[in-house]
């Protein structure tokens, strides 16, 4: 996992604009738009996430257009599979022991009655 990843997206407008182009490519203008920026600030933010491999660019005319890069974002949910991975055990085992404490419970109030 690429470092350069997760600082492009500890930046709040930089995860706006990325959630923004979940829905599909738009252009510079239509981003800054939406996310009440300007221009120039959001083609920064669109550099950084270009140079971090998170969108890429297809010129069109005299506009561009950014989408979103698949495959990085796929790595980045690679090597989140990886942690998801260890919640699920700890808590399966959770789950089992407190299925252990319910029994005990059961037990003692039976034995009591």
């Amino acid at each position: 996992m690429n470092v350069m990843t997760f600082s492009a997206l500890a930046e709040p407008n930089r995860l706006d604009i990325v959630e923004l182009l979940r829905d599909g490519p738009l252009t510079v203008g239509l981003i800054a738009e939406r996310l009440e920026l300007k221009q120039p600030q959001t083609s920064k933010h669109l550099r950084f996430l270009s140079d971090a491999g998170l969108v890429e660019m297809q010129p069109m005319a005299n506009k561009r257009i950014y989408k979103l890069r698949p495959q990085s974002l796929k790595e980045l949910d690679t090597w989140l599979e990886t942690f998801r991975r260890i919640w699920e055990e700890k808590f399966d085992n959770l789950d089992n022991y407190l299925r252990l404490l319910q029994d005990q419970e059961k037990e003692k109030t039976k034995s009591e009655e």
